[in-house]
């Protein structure tokens, strides 16, 4: 019996989790491809659809506390299930706006949709449900099987854009969202929540979370992972698209990518897929060796990257090569970092604690979707939005090393 418990990691709610995560990613890492098709049709500026792209990323952030504190007091099920139907809502209801007022306003239903379906309930969810030596291994999974949406969604969503308007590619993704729901039952299990934390309550833990410093550095730090990865998600595309069409041609992977469009899809996948390796290495790595030190180094690795790929020729190569390297560090920061929360602040309300530093990320999402579309339409480049990533990246890399990973709880018994 203990052999069993000790290799059962793929439990339902590991596996219902990470297929809602697969599904709901898959869809949310598709948006960025709608910018211009959108913005074409309508003769929009570049920021109009940028700005609904970046008011979606600020309600999922302030969207997953809710969720998160709805799912810890009333059930993770109900709380999926809400979100799942708000998401297919919104794209549904998306599919026939045609002002950016109604994409700009309808992207807060999405974006609540995706608190609801995303990283804040079901990571809560399954760490609650893991035993602790196996915890940030299965964050890890959960975490990669969002990266597995991001492989599937563009380049699908790529082929149904070749074939129909981007309206109807809308409706068929509101239509799988709602579908979803059959997975949510599998969400089911006892939780390991200690019998200490059992008496605590939410407003206890949060006033003991924010006189932490080392909460506050964590909130500061996923900032950058939040405007590093908007960006990419909503302009990349766009941006590989005007780089790198006078120079596709001709190139060995042309014959892979026979557009500068399928180019820019190919990159989101090679990102996604090999932030499944990244995110599950990471979650692995989590168990034997010290989180924050950790996340310090994907921060500078991606500081790194960044820098290298635009100061250097863009490429089709280096457009495949930035993104294996980007893809590999791209949510890798989220098991270490909900794990740091669980592992300090206990699992009672780690959704909502993880629920609020996750706002900072999407905050940080919301600012460099934001302003690649500003800064493109004023200055017809891209160029300064990607060196404010390279320095918030910078700043990330440095204020989680004086966090201190070590239990509340131990922390209050060890004399000043």
């Amino acid at each position: 019996m203990k052999q069993k418990n000790s290799t059962n990691i793929f439990t339902p709610v590991l596996i219902g989790g990470s297929l809602i995560l697969l599904i709901s990613f898959a869809i949310r890492s598709t948006f960025g491809l709608f910018q211009i098709p959108i913005a074409d049709e309508f003769m929009w500026a570049r920021s109009e659809f940028s700005m609904a792209i970046a008011i979606q990323n600020l309600a999922w952030g302030i969207g997953t506390p809710i969720f998160s504190a709805f799912a810890e007091k009333f059930g993770d099920r109900k709380a999926i299930t809400l979100g799942l139907i708000l998401y297919a809502i919104g794209i549904f209801i998306s599919s026939s706006a045609s002002s950016p007022e109604a994409h700009q306003f309808l992207n807060i239903l999405i974006g609540f949709g995706i608190a609801g379906s995303g990283f804040g309930p079901i990571l809560a969810v399954v760490g609650r449900t893991a035993a602790p030596e196996k915890r940030s291994l299965a964050l890890g999974i959960t975490t990669a099987a969002g990266s597995a949406g991001q492989v599937i969604g563009p380049p699908f969503a790529a082929g149904l854009l070749d074939i129909m308007p981007w309206s109807s590619v809308f409706i068929i993704f509101a239509i799988v969202s709602i579908l979803t729901i059959i997975l949510v039952p599998l969400l089911k299990s006892k939780s390991k929540i200690s019998k200490k934390e059992v008496g605590e309550n939410l407003s206890d833990a949060l006033k003991e979370a924010l006189k932490d410093p080392t909460y506050i550095m964590l909130f500061l730090g996923f900032f950058s992972c939040g405007f590093q990865l908007a960006f990419i998600t909503a302009h990349f595309p766009a941006f590989i698209a005007e780089a790198s069409s006078p120079i596709i041609q001709g190139s060995l992977i042309s014959i892979v990518c026979n557009s500068v469009a399928s180019l820019g899809a190919l990159s989101i996948a090679l990102i996604g897929l090999f932030n499944i390796i990244g995110s599950i290495t990471a979650g692995a790595m989590g168990k034997y060796y010290t989180k924050k030190y950790l996340l310090s180094i994907i921060y500078t690795g991606r500081t790194i990257a960044a820098i290298a790929f635009i100061m250097l020729p863009i490429t089709p190569t280096s457009v495949v090569i930035f993104s294996i390297v980007m893809g590999s560090l791209w949510l890798a920061t989220v098991p270490l970092t909900s794990g740091i929360i669980g592992y300090i602040y206990g699992l009672k309300f780690m959704g909502t604690l993880y629920g609020i530093v996750f706002l900072s990320h999407q905050i940080g999402s919301f600012v460099g979707v934001w302003l690649g579309g500003l800064f493109y339409d004023v200055y017809g480049s891209y160029d300064i939005v990607w060196w404010v990533g390279i320095g918030v990246g910078a700043f990330s890399a440095i204020i989680h090393l004086p966090i201190k990973e070590t239990p509340l709880s131990e922390r209050k018994l060890i004399p000043a």
